[in-house]
């Protein structure tokens, strides 16, 4: 059996097994691509869907250390492979801890915030009315971008609270987020007008053409990160739940709170981290330091 038919048979098991978003289905298809070529070109051939040993997990592994990958990038790629190997009935090929692989623990606490805001004049740069308002819907709600251009207000809408379906979100998790203030729901407001009973992506187009639409005109105007209106509703979260800054922001940091502080700064963490679909209270410390 050549290497050809293993790119064929993953896309088929991929097919067959659409687990999470339409994203991290995407990225699946792309980095077992990878995999397949990188195998072929390691001196694995006539390789079958079945055939993933422990052996070809630590060649691809290897490589992608060799390249000088990122700790994040390299366990974003070994959960795919995980992913294959439990698909087709052996997780055991797989080691559970990362660790046995020389993967590091990725560092998330830098103290330094990544927060962006939305520049009115910038913002007003954008010709596509849609994409303003999913950039709108990601400061307003913390929504990741895939998020926020698949939302449809009419359905998410629930008056007090917005909920957002599983095939929207990273990991298929749906989700619901309180509606607190004015700005929030001046959003909503502009979000029924322009989707109606739709998405934020016109009729006539498909996800994928949005979203390259979005990051292109995003980078025409500077706002080429825009994961960092997700840091800023969870800084402004966080102020609004304790009463003062997070140390990403310059707030005391976690060593210098008093017993009672602590607790109220784990109870926020808790609940940031699930508005924003985390669901971990360790992954706050990205968006908020520790």
């Amino acid at each position: 059996m050549k290497h050809v038919n293993l790119k064929w048979e993953l896309m088929n098991l991929c097919s067959r097994n659409r687990d999470g978003s339409f994203a991290t289905q995407a990225a699946r298809k792309d980095i077992l691509a990878l995999c397949v070529k990188q195998l072929k070109a390691a001196g694995f051939r006539y390789l079958s869907v079945e055939s993933l040993k422990p052996k070809h997990v630590q060649a691809l592994i290897s490589k992608w250390q060799e390249e000088g990958k990122s700790t994040g990038t390299i366990k974003n790629r070994t959960a795919h492979l995980r992913w294959w190997a439990e698909k087709i009935g052996k997780p055991n090929i797989m080691a559970r801890d990362n660790s046995t692989y020389g993967i590091p623990k990725r560092k998330f606490v830098t103290n330094k915030s990544k927060a962006i805001e939305l520049d009115k004049d910038k913002l007003d740069k954008i010709s596509d009315e849609w994409i303003k308002c999913s950039l709108e819907l990601q400061r307003a709600f913390g929504l990741r971008k895939e998020e926020s251009i698949k939302f449809r207000p009419k359905y998410a809408d629930l008056g007090d609270r917005i909920r957002l379906r599983a095939s929207w979100t990273k990991g298929g998790k749906a989700r619901e987020i309180l509606i607190r203030n004015s700005y929030q729901r001046e959003t909503l407001i502009k979000a029924h007008r322009i989707a109606v009973s739709g998405s934020l992506i016109p009729a006539y187009k498909k996800y994928v053409q949005q979203k390259d639409l979005f990051e292109r005109l995003c980078k025409g105007v500077g706002f080429s990160k825009t994961h960092g209106l997700r840091h800023a509703y969870a800084q402004e979260r966080y102020k609004e739940l304790t009463g003062w800054d997070c140390p990403a922001c310059g707030g005391k940091i976690s060593k210098e709170l008093a017993p009672e502080e602590k607790a109220l700064d784990l109870k926020a963490r808790l609940q940031i981290s699930l508005e924003l679909g985390h669901n971990r209270e360790e992954v706050s410390a990205i968006y908020l330091g520790r």
